[in-house]
């Protein structure tokens, strides 16, 4: 370990600041561009990690964060509350820009612009929590940022909305009656009719039916045990989709929308495929602009929610893409959403493939998959790139691409 001064001069993905130190990047969470700290760092490989020791000159972008469980708890799950919102917009769009450039070897006319979210605060409409058993009773909580195995209880959470919170703690006064075992994930996600309950771990639960109807507003409850698939044990209703398909900031998901629809009308588009579709809400608005979509969706409770809402003359597949995605071919407009590991190399070549089509969108959740996979499409040429801050007190942002074919 050494211990040494560092200006810090730029969030890097995932959140920690970046400065420079006998010829060596490192890296140090909870730290801000522009400050001067002491901190203590080990050699990894050709880069440095770090902690801070002590806060020699605050950069002026710093802000007091809102949560107790942020520094008292080391809490993992945001990483950017010790800046203002005006700097965590800035970050993120370094983060994308440095991506596309360094990975993507584009070159950019200027920084890609992060739309703002309304709302910096209280804006999860789900929150997914680690379960750990200890003696007879649960933690329910989340993973400390510098010590991911453990887990501290949490009290509140201030990305989350309150609904949420509440149905948690309501969860939790049941506790006993979760499935036996040492340790469990679990989320909580609103839905219209309360809320939906996902279980994930364990090998035996007997006491689910306890548990559904102790919590009258619990609408769903899922269970996917130790090595098998989710499934579905009660519902209040009619059923809805999994809890993956929960828009966390729907404000923020709806405005992308917009922007891919703005896209998918200035391109004319009569034919379109929406990969990764979901349970279809974008499928469905482009579908409103008079186009046949073909949305494809591996899960099959999606796909089956999304082919109830889409319109006469659009059809929902559920396959995975790499299956499904050749069928589909040729089409005026292919929307890509895939998880943050990006393509598979596969997905790239059929969309090489000629005939191509006149327009991709790629959603992206993670800026460097984004930038590996353009390099793969490289048929296509980028018109846009725009930044959509889903998710405001962290490291994570959503963009979109606007591919058309290369000359």
């Amino acid at each position: 370990m050494e211990t040494f001064e560092l200006s810090i001069d730029s969030i890097a993905a995932g959140g920690d600041g970046v400065g420079r130190h006998d010829g060596m990047v490192a890296f140090v969470p909870r730290t801000s561009p522009g400050d001067r700290v002491r901190v203590e760092a080990k050699r990894e490989g050709r880069l440095m990690r770090g902690r801070v020791l002590e806060l020699l000159a605050p950069s002026a972008s710093r802000a007091a964060p809102r949560c107790g469980h942020y520094n008292a708890d080391a809490c993992g799950g945001c990483q950017l509350q010790h800046l203002s919102y005006e700097s965590q917009l800035q970050a993120k769009s370094t983060i994308i820009t440095d991506a596309l450039t360094r990975i993507g070897g584009l070159t950019l006319d200027a920084a890609v612009v992060v739309e703002p979210s309304p709302s910096q605060w209280r804006y999860r409409s789900k929150l997914t929590l680690a379960l750990r058993r200890e003696a007879d009773s649960w933690i329910a909580g989340l993973h400390q940022y510098d010590a991911p195995g453990r887990v501290f209880a949490l009290d509140d959470c201030h990305i989350t909305d309150t609904a949420v919170v509440s149905h948690w703690r309501e969860i939790m006064r049941h506790a006993a009656l979760l499935p036996a075992a040492r340790e469990l994930r679990a989320s909580v996600r609103l839905t219209d009719d309360g809320f939906s309950f996902v279980v994930d771990g364990g090998r035996e639960w007997t006491a689910h039916f306890e548990l559904f109807a102790a919590v009258p507003t619990m609408h769903e409850l899922w269970w996917q045990p130790a090595g098998k698939r989710s499934q579905r044990l009660h519902s209040r209703g009619a059923a809805q989709a999994g809890a993956s398909f929960t828009q966390v900031n729907p404000t923020v998901a709806a405005r992308l929308r917009q922007w891919v629809v703005r896209i998918a009308t200035a391109s004319g588009v009569k034919t379109a495929v929406d990969a990764y579709s979901g349970t279809g809400d974008l499928a469905l608005d482009i579908a409103a602009l008079g186009a046949r979509v073909t949305a494809i969706e591996i899960d099959r409770d999606a796909s089956r929610v999304c082919a109830s809402r889409l319109p006469a003359g659009s059809r929902a597949i559920a396959s995975s893409v790499e299956a499904a995605l050749p069928r589909t071919l040729p089409a005026d407009l292919v929307v890509l959403n895939p998880p943050r590991a990006g393509l598979a190399v596969s997905i790239a070549a059929t969309l090489q493939q000629e005939p191509r089509s006149r327009t991709l969108v790629y959603v992206s959740c993670n800026p460097a998959t984004l930038a590996r996979d353009l390099k793969r499409l490289d048929r296509y040429e980028v018109r846009s790139v725009r930044g959509f801050d889903m998710f405001p007190q962290t490291a994570h942002v959503e963009t979109v691409c606007e591919l058309v074919p290369a000359a």
